[in-house]
């Protein structure tokens, strides 16, 4: 049966789902926020040990300057309001992304989070903040680069294993699952080489709806599909 290491979310629909019910877009979000509660809890209790939420885009500071201050300071209170929870229940918060973009406050607070949670086991989510894959890659590979023309590194030890290992969202395991909630099918630069052999699941509903029966339901359609992974069933082939 198959099981999940590494379940990724792209949180989606906070927006439209205030909107449908004539509330202003940041309700939506602050509801976003209870889902991750959610999600954190229900990942406990069904023993997922990574959990990688899309929190926010490289992309989405196109949006009006107001809502992305709001998503901001939801961000900072959360991590404010469950530092202490969040070591009770042993889990820990780490980030993925740039750091340079966002506000100084929330720097420091995600710093103190990363800190004080660094020795929790029992979760380890993930918050990709002002995250763009291809923006990963492009860095990884400027890296790398620099390295060979310093003679640090030689062209023929570039394998995929030293290339994922160089990328900022670099992770012991890929994500076995990637959800996306509101109905959209697409990945929207999220995770891009990470998810070669993910299992992608896009779900209806928006995500400040999402609960435990859903990703049940989710998590029971992933356990019936067949991963090849390239090769033939029961293989782990590429």
């Amino acid at each position: 049966m198959n099981s999940v290491r590494h379940l990724a979310v792209i949180m989606d629909g906070n927006g439209r789902w205030a909107e449908q019910r004539g509330l202003p877009r940041w309700q939506g979000h602050e509801m976003g926020v209870r889902a991750v509660r959610r999600l954190s809890a229900a990942a406990c209790q069904r023993e997922i040990p990574i959990v990688t939420v899309f929190a926010f885009s490289s992309e989405n500071w196109r949006r009006p300057e107001a809502e992305v201050r709001i998503l901001f300071s939801l961000l900072e209170r959360y991590l404010r309001d469950e530092m202490e929870d969040l070591v009770r229940k042993d889990i820990r918060i780490s980030a993925v992304g740039r750091r340079d973009r966002l506000p100084d406050a929330v720097q420091e607070v995600l710093m103190a989070a990363e800190e004080t949670t660094q020795n929790c086991k029992r979760l380890h989510l993930r918050i990709a903040m002002d995250y763009g894959s291809r923006h990963e890659i492009v860095e990884a590979v400027r890296a790398l680069a620099c390295d060979v023309l310093h003679r640090k590194l030689r062209p023929e030890d570039i394998t995929e294993d030293y290339f994922a290992r160089s990328l900022s969202a670099g992770v012991r395991a890929d994500p076995d699952l990637i959800i996306r909630t509101a109905g959209e099918q697409r990945l929207s630069n999220f995770l891009l080489w990470q998810a070669a052999y993910s299992e992608l699941y896009f779900c209806r509903k928006m995500w400040p709806d999402f609960d435990e029966s859903d990703l049940d339901e989710v998590l029971a359609d992933f356990c019936s599909r067949t991963r090849k992974f390239g090769g033939l069933a029961g293989g782990r082939a590429r």
